[in-house]
């Protein structure tokens, strides 16, 4: 049962096997797999771990989000479109429980420079706003506050892949309860929303970095 004001999470992996997101390793080249799923890329390195760096959905993540581990020789790929999938999640958990304040995010998990471990992220979300907002307002000295957001959904979406798991689990599925601080909204997220989680790679933080290698261009919008 779910219950008002609570957050289901799903594992990217189990929603692209009901969408049939699956490939043989044997029917396909890995290096065009990853230019057809990725905007941006770099080709892969002969590095220990010989991955490739892509802009796949406004998101810095390796290899284009593909995944190979509890696949049986598969490559598993992220949802088609992702965002509509958690949108439609949405309204179907909320017409079967019969919710109003109901929110979904789909996660994936990630790598962080410079430190072993992934860590859970939101690649889409649904049925709440993903960002809490302290520009203008004042620090505990009045300090006022340049740049900080709160991301709340990679914020839950790191707590429900570590409960999840990362190997054998088997657990896809994750709800979230006792949100107070929580908006949810009872709409897809606007396109003025999801803009507004997106920094272009010249204007971030870790522009230096971004902006120093040489991208390739891939075939996702």
């Amino acid at each position: 049962q779910l219950e008002e004001g609570t957050v289901v999470a799903i594992a990217a992996k189990i929603v692209s096997l009901c969408e049939g997101r699956a490939i043989p390793m044997d029917a396909v080249d890995k290096d065009e797999l990853i230019a057809q799923e990725s905007s941006w890329y770099l080709p892969r390195t002969s590095s220990r771990y010989n991955v490739s760096f892509t802009i796949t959905r406004n998101m810095l993540i390796p290899t284009a989000g593909i995944d190979e581990s509890n696949a049986n020789d598969h490559y598993i790929l992220w949802p088609k479109d992702v965002q509509e999938s958690a949108n439609r999640i949405r309204k179907h958990l909320q017409e079967k429980y019969k919710l109003k304040n109901l929110g979904v995010i789909i996660t994936d998990s990630t790598t962080r420079p410079m430190q072993w471990g992934t860590t859970g992220i939101a690649v889409a979300f649904s049925g709440f706003k993903p960002l809490k907002d302290y520009i203008g307002t004042d620090d505990i000295f009045g300090r006022t506050m340049q740049f900080q957001k709160s991301n709340i959904a990679n914020g839950l979406a790191a707590a429900a892949v570590l409960l999840m798991g990362e190997g054998s689990e088997q657990t896809p599925l994750c709800v979230i309860s006792d949100l107070s601080f929580i908006e949810f909204q009872d709409n897809d997220p606007t396109a003025a929303e999801l803009e507004s989680l997106i920094i272009a790679p010249e204007d971030d933080l870790y522009a230096p970095f971004l902006t120093a290698v040489d991208w390739q261009k891939g075939q996702a919008s």
